[in-house]
Parts: C-alpha cells; sequence; structure tokens
C-alpha cells in the first residue's frame, strides 16, 4: 500500500462548506464490509441500524476558540492557532508570520510575549497580567473551522462546530462524525437498547495534514491526548462478552480505543486509560475494540481516510467513495456520513 493509492478527485461543489440547516438532516450511505454491498439512507435513521445490546462510544470533547490575530509594534499582522490540548498544558501556538523569542505581540489591548520557539512554525506564548493563555483565546479567538472551508469562521460555526454533547475543552477540531447527533437521535438509539458510554480525545490540527511520503510506513503520527473512564471500560467488555457490538462514533473514538486496546480488553482489573495516541492506522491493521463506525467521508491522502479504508477494506471503501460522489454526497467536516458495518 502507498499513499498514492488513497488519493482520489473531490470536486468542489462536493464539500460541504456550511452545515446542514437542521443538525441532523445530512445523508448517511450504508455500507456492509463483509459483502460490499452499499445502501442510502438518511442520518436520522442511524438507530436503524443499531441492535439491542451494542454500545455507542462518543467523543465529549470540546472544540476551543483557537485563531487569534495579533500584531507587533511594528504594526505587522501574525495570526495564532492555538495546539490542542495535552496532558502536559502548554501555551503552544501554530503562527504565521516571523516570530522570534522575545517578539511582543499585542491583541485586544493585552501583549503576548514569545518565550520559546521550540520547533518550526510553533511558539510558546506567555500573557501579560491576569488570566491564562487558553481563557485569553476563549475570550476572543475565533472557532478553528477546516481550512478547506476556505472561509473565515462566523456565527453559525460557535453552535454548529461543536457537538450538543461537548463536555471537556481541548480540541481544536471537531469530532464531525458526531456533528449531526441530535438528543431525539441519541434518546431513539437508547430506546433500543443500545448504550451510550464516552470518552474524550482532544483533536488537533493534524487531522488534517494529508500523508506526504508515499511509503506509508514512514509516516510519522501527530499525537492526540485521550482519556477513557473506567465506566467506559468495564461496559465495553461487557458488550462484547454479550455479542454486541462496540459502534465508535468517528476516527476520533477509534484510535483511543485501539491505542488503549491492549489495556481495555486484556488487564485483569480494568481502571481508567489516559495516553497520547500516536496509532497510525491503515490497511493490514487488525481491530481489536470496533466493530462498527460512523464516519464522515474524509479529505485525499489523509490519515483519516486511511483508517476508513482499514476498516471497511480499500477496495470497498473506493467503491463508495465513487458512489457518494456520482450520488452527490457532500464531504468533509459538515458533510454527509457513512456507517460501516
Amino acid at each position: 500500500m502507498r499513499a498514492c493509492d488513497f488519493d482520489y478527485g473531490l470536486p468542489e461543489e462536493n464539500i460541504a462548506i456550511y452545515p446542514p440547516a437542521e443538525r441532523g438532516s445530512t445523508r448517511m450511505l450504508v455500507l456492509n464490509r463483509a459483502s460490499g454491498d452499499i445502501s442510502h439512507d438518511r442520518y436520522a435513521s442511524l438507530a436503524n441500524y443499531l441492535r439491542e445490546g451494542d454500545l455507542l462510544v462518543l467523543n465529549k470533547t470540546k472544540v476551543v476558540r483557537a485563531r487569534l490575530f495579533a500584531r507587533k509594534p511594528t504594526g505587522a499582522k501574525i495570526e495564532l492557532m492555538l495546539l490542542e490540548k495535552h496532558r502536559d498544558e502548554q501555551d503552544l501556538v501554530l503562527y504565521r508570520g516571523k516570530l522570534k523569542k522575545g517578539d511582543r505581540l499585542l491583541a485586544h489591548e493585552r501583549e503576548l510575549t514569545v518565550s520559546e520557539i521550540p520547533g518550526e512554525g510553533i511558539a510558546r506564548i506567555t500573557l501579560s497580567g491576569d488570566g491564562s493563555v487558553r481563557d485569553f483565546f476563549g475570550a476572543w479567538a475565533e472557532m478553528p473551522i477546516p481550512p478547506y472551508l476556505k472561509r473565515g469562521a462566523e456565527a453559525l460555526d460557535i453552535e454548529r462546530y461543536q457537538t450538543v454533547f461537548a463536555e471537556l475543552p481541548g480540541s481544536v477540531a471537531a469530532p464531525t462524525a458526531s456533528l449531526n447527533l441530535t438528543p431525539v437521535l441519541l434518546g431513539e438509539i437508547e430506546d433500543k437498547g443500545v448504550s451510550l458510554a464516552s470518552l474524550v480525545l482532544h483533536v488537533g490540527l493534524g487531522t488534517f495534514l494529508p500523508v506526504r511520503v508515499d511509503n506509508l510506513g514512514e509516516h510519522i503520527m501527530h499525537r492526540e491526548f485521550y482519556s477513557i473512564p473506567e465506566e467506559t471500560i468495564r461496559t465495553i467488555r461487557e458488550t462484547k462478552s454479550r455479542g454486541g457490538r462496540v459502534v465508535a462514533v468517528g476516527t476520533t473514538v477509534t484510535r483511543a480505543l485501539e491505542h488503549a486496546g491492549k489495556r481495555i480488553l486484556d488487564d485483569m482489573e480494568p481502571g481508567p486509560v489516559s495516553g497520547e495516541a500516536d496509532i497510525f492506522i491503515y490497511p493490514g491493521y487488525r481491530f481489536r475494540v470496533v466493530d462498527t463506525l460512523l464516519t464522515n467521508f474524509h479529505a485525499p491522502r489523509s490519515t483519516v481516510l486511511l483508517l476508513a479504508a482499514a476498516f471497511a477494506g480499500p477496495h470497498n471503501l473506493r467503491k463508495a467513495y465513487s458512489e457518494a460522489l456520482d450520488e452527490g454526497y457532500r464531504f468533509l467536516s459538515y458533510g454527509d456520513s457513512m456507517l460501516i458495518v
């Protein structure tokens, strides 16, 4: 397998630039990975594809306001993007422009100082006066909508680039497969006898980066902090022991569960698990925890596309993507979804 095997033409008209008028009104392609059969439905019909005894796992991370514009005393404009939260929380930002250690920046009548340049395009900053850097961004920054939308964040993104169950701040990208889940749909799912469980994985900007090397084994995966409660681990074990399916809502949930798979399934006494997920899942990977995957349609050569291909099978995924494009499905963060069973 090579990265170029997962390139495809994505017309601009198939990219969802805005969320649907009503949350949950998107389409859903259903792919049977055993047979390769494809059917078409609505996201709102998700409960029809779940069974009593299944477990739906959600990512309760919350997207933080992360995009901020500042100026040097000279007037030069600098764009800052707060990085996702990790275990050892640090005030790191990506920046566009020229910065060096000691530079002072002005934004919203506050002064930011560059205390370190730990990597190319990355700066550690401090804030003058009271309050934290993250609180300052939370008050003044924009929502970090994906760059491929090619527009600035708008008022509607504050609500719609966030799940209805978002709880713990730390992500700079949304767990997009669950953007269309609504309280009504979650209620229907529970009424069917499906259990709900949650974890947190703080999604980083690395999710948008394409695989730039052709040899997949040479790709260095970005890290994302996750935490899985003991209750979720126990529920996963109970679900599998009685023959139920673990349904991951999104690639973020999948990465967390598979990274922690050994501890979830093999530890004698399960406890909470946390760590930095740097697992790169591509075709050939054997899934241990996840049985069913709900996901969006992903960008060419992206790590999330490769994860979906690993789960569905490359041939099945190519066929599904081709049919989705022919049928006018909307792709990427605000678009339609695919359920792989």
